[in-house]
């Protein structure tokens, strides 16, 4: 395989000469000034071992998804929460979100401050929040949108210095946005939206940056030439049309995958091949999460990735061990060796869509993304 390493190495060279670094997650910028030489030093190492591979990495993760809770308001259908976790359920304590912090805060740029469940359902989330920013730490979360109907969760969000906020709506009726968001109503997720957004503009704050986040799903596809307009009335400052995952494992596919899979492969991740009805196999796997954003999940147990949501594969518990002990511990290591040389035999990542083409969970899960700048 060829590497084409000018555009890192140039890249690296302005970082360690400006101390400034700005990349994207699913088009949210993240802009750093004034990095702190440890956290420069680590981001290169991390680049680096994310791109050669080894089984022992040459840095600590620069990301990190935190689940702050399992649980959820929602019974989405495809959706492991409402199917069944298989392992307990429950909200991260803020002493052992501490702990993670201060272990590894000095090398962390963004926690996506999310995993399966509706994460300000946990009274401390607020709190954690503030706690990463006082380690200089950027935090993006997702959420239903529904606790934000209150001014309480309004009010908190925004004072809590949140960067960016996703808000997941799927329809733009409440016909279309019941299909998938089982138990939601649309109009106190739009009260929810409307009270962040005046929030923000009664403080003049530039944060959370509002996302709101459309799956493109067989039931909505009709709505796409809508979403545009709707999202700019709300006041949204980001609008992502995001492809449908769909989990070739077998069981997930019985629950219901395939049946809500969009029409048009633009919008399936990955696309379906047309004449074998299967997505195709991809040569290599994109993956980065074993050597970049590992999942930490609510009772401090590391995954390698989001997927792995029923935990098959655990390897190692926060509490018992510290992160360096599971990082460079022999399951992560012998993980990472046989990815390298037989990632299709591997549970999970075998059926991962990073394993098919067009299916870059990294770089390929959004079809669109439309900004729209506005005042404060």
């Amino acid at each position: 395989m060829k590497l084409n390493l000018v555009a890192p190495l140039t890249k690296a060279l302005k970082v360690m000469t400006t101390r400034e670094l700005s990349f994207e997650i699913d088009f949210i910028p993240c802009r750093f000034t004034n990095l702190p030489p440890t956290k420069i030093i680590n981001w290169l190492l991390t680049e680096s071992s994310a791109h050669f591979k080894p089984a022992r990495p040459w840095g600590f993760p620069t990301v990190i998804q935190v689940e702050v809770s399992s649980r959820c308001n929602l019974s989405c259908p495809c959706c492991p929460v409402s199917i069944g976790l298989e392992r307990p359920t429950g909200h991260m304590d803020f002493g052992l979100f501490q702990k993670i912090i201060d272990e590894i805060g000095h090398t962390i740029l963004v926690i996506l401050f999310w995993d399966w469940g509706e994460p300000f359902l946990n009274p401390q989330a607020y709190e954690m929040i503030r706690y990463a920013h006082s380690h200089g730490i950027r935090v993006i979360s997702s959420t239903n949108g529904h606790l934000f109907a209150t001014p309480h969760h309004a009010s908190e969000v925004v004072h809590s210095g949140l960067d960016a906020l996703v808000f997941s709506l799927d329809g733009i009726t409440q016909e279309t946005y019941r299909q998938y968001r089982s138990g939601g109503k649309l109009q106190q997720v739009l009260e929810g939206i409307t009270r962040v957004i005046t929030e923000k503009r009664r403080l003049g704050s530039e944060t959370p940056l509002v996302n709101l986040r459309f799956i493109v799903m067989k039931h909505n596809e009709q709505e796409l030439h809508q979403i545009g307009s709707f999202a700019s009335s709300l006041g949204v400052d980001l609008l992502t049309i995001r492809k449908f995952h769909m989990v070739h494992s077998g069981s997930m596919e019985h629950k219901g995958t395939m049946r809500m899979s969009p029409t048009q492969p633009k919008f399936q991740l990955p696309p379906i091949d047309q004449s074998s009805g299967r997505p195709l196999r991809t040569l290599n796997n994109p993956c980065r999460n074993l050597w970049n954003c590992p999942t930490i999940h609510w009772d401090g147990t590391v995954t390698s990735c989001f997927m792995d949501f029923a935990e098959k594969r655990p390897l190692g518990t926060l509490g018992t061990l510290g992160f360096k002990e599971i990082w460079y511990g022999p399951d992560f290591l012998e993980l990472r060796h046989n990815f390298r040389k037989r990632w299709r035999d591997l549970p999970l990542c075998g059926d991962c869509s990073n394993g098919f083409v067009g299916g870059d969970v990294g770089s390929e899960s959004n079809a669109e993304a439309i900004a729209f700048p506005r005042p404060l």
